[in-house]
This record gives C-alpha cells, sequence and structure tokens, in this order.
C-alpha cells in the first residue's frame, strides 16, 4: 500500500510564509505527477498546483508568484512554498501522487489526509 504524509501548516499572519511538504511511502516504482489541493471550510476543494516527473509546474491563477511547488524524486516528496499568505487561503491542504507500485503497470491515484493552513488578518 501506499501513503502519503503531509505537513507544515500551522497557524500564520498576513503575509506570511509556510512550506508544506508531503512524502509518498510504501512499495513504490514511480511517481508521475504530484498535485496540492486545498479545502476552505463550506466550499469545493480546489487545485492550487502541480508539478509532472519532468518537473513543468502549473498554478492557479489566484497564487502565481507567491507559490512555489517543487519535488525531490529520490524521496518521493513534494513540496508548497508559500509566500504572502492571505486569510482567505486558511484551508486544509492536500497532497495527491499518481504513483505506480512495484507490483503493477497502472498508476494509481492517492492522497494525504491534508494539514491546515491558518492565515490570521
Amino acid at each position: 500500500q501506499v501513503q502519503l504524509v503531509e505537513s507544515g501548516g500551522g497557524l500564520v499572519q498576513a503575509g506570511g510564509s509556510l512550506r508544506l511538504s508531503c512524502v509518498a511511502s510504501g512499495s513504490i516504482f514511480m511517481i508521475n505527477d504530484m498535485t496540492w489541493y486545498r479545502q476552505a471550510p463550506g466550499k469545493q476543494r480546489e487545485w492550487v498546483a502541480g508539478i509532472t516527473s519532468g518537473g513543468s509546474t502549473n498554478y492557479v491563477d489566484s497564487v502565481k508568484g507567491r507559490f512555489t511547488i517543487s519535488r525531490d524524486k529520490a524521496k518521493n516528496m513534494v513540496y508548497l512554498q508559500m509566500n504572502s499568505l492571505k486569510p482567505e487561503e486558511t484551508a486544509v491542504y492536500y497532497c495527491k501522487m499518481e504513483v505506480r507500485i512495484r507490483t503493477s503497470y497502472t498508476f494509481v491515484e492517492h492522497w494525504g489526509q491534508g494539514t491546515q493552513v491558518t492565515v490570521s488578518s
């Protein structure tokens, strides 16, 4: 089985920064795309940023220039550096990875349990 665990969330003042991390563990052969989502109270889960296996990145317009997604292939980790945070970005942040395990030829999506980010005004 594959497990994803996020960390790095917390309470920060508006304008502050946080760095989220997500690590995958298990019988992993390869990881394709890695993605960050967030879900604010009472709202739908929103795609925030993604990074391909080749290192190409994409961001939702609202975070461009402030957030940076990166990955460490050797460690099966993805990061989200968040700068200039805004109160409206208070949410639970989730990572998702497309993982191929050693006994399969297919990639399966796996999600972490989420980490809370609270931005105070």
